[in-house]
Parts: structure tokens; C-alpha cells; sequence
């Protein structure tokens, strides 16, 4: 049974919620042991995952879930790049991981993607780290 971790960034708490369940439902559905951590925003998940990584009992896979949304400063080009580039970084390294990390223009498209009987992404995340846990045995890859 996977040991998977879900790590959620609640700065838009009901965005979070939707994304959290979606993820949940489907690791219960594929029979995979979860546990959930809250970290400030989506900037921190990678770090998150790093510190797991390093200490005695690593996950068997992480599933990253947060929502940045477009304002009126440079801050979500930031936000959006670095944490997409920190969890490249780590799945380059074979941590097994799925993406969910809600990039968006308005809340409304946040919804839209979060709300489990619409886009899902928690859903799709939870599979895609399970998909790359599979990709990781298959090869005998260790993170």
C-alpha cells in the first residue's frame, strides 16, 4: 500500500477543500495510505517535500495542491515559476509526485478546476503521483 502525502496551501481555503477532496477520494479509491499537511502557499510545498524527503521516513509519493491566482503585481510570476520549478526539480530526482498547483486568472476559473464534479485537478494530481510512484518501481528508480 502507498505511503502518500498530500500537501495543500489553503490560502483560498474552499479552492483548497475541493482540491484536497478530489485528492483524497482517489488515493482511497487506489488503496493508498495518505496523510495531509498545510503549509502557508504554494511557494513552501517544495521545500515541504524536500524536508520529507530528507528525514527517516520519506513518502512513497507526494501530491502538491494549492491555487495562485493573477493579481495586480509581479508576485504571481513568482509564486507560479518557483514552485513549478522546485517540484521539477525534486521529480527530476524521482520523488514520485503529481501536480495540482492551480495557476489561474480569476477565481471563478479556480472553481472551475478545483470542484470535483467539474475539472478535478485534486483527483488528477493524486493519479499522476501514483502514475509516477508506478514509473519509479518499473525502472527501480530510488528518489
Amino acid at each position: 500500500m502507498p505511503r502518500v502525502l498530500i500537501i495543500a496551501a489553503p490560502f483560498y481555503e474552499d479552492i483548497s477543500e475541493e482540491l484536497v477532496r478530489g485528492a483524497t477520494a482517489a488515493l482511497d479509491a487506489a488503496g493508498a495510505e495518505h496523510e495531509l499537511i498545510e503549509v502557508p502557499g504554494a511557494f513552501e510545498i517544495p521545500g515541504v517535500i524536500a524536508m520529507a524527503e530528507a528525514g527517516d521516513r520519506p513518502y512513497d509519493a507526494y501530491v502538491a495542491l494549492g491555487c495562485v491566482i493573477r493579481g495586480e503585481t509581479s508576485h504571481y510570476d513568482y509564486v507560479c515559476g518557483e514552485s513549478a520549478r522546485g517540484l521539477m526539480e525534486l521529480s527530476l530526482k524521482g520523488v514520485a509526485l503529481g501536480y495540482g498547483i492551480l495557476t489561474v486568472e480569476n477565481i471563478r476559473q479556480a472553481r472551475v478546476r478545483a470542484h470535483v464534479d467539474e475539472k478535478n485537478k485534486g483527483k488528477d494530481a493524486a493519479e499522476a503521483a501514483l502514475a509516477m510512484l508506478a514509473a519509479r518501481q518499473r525502472f527501480g528508480a530510488k528518489s
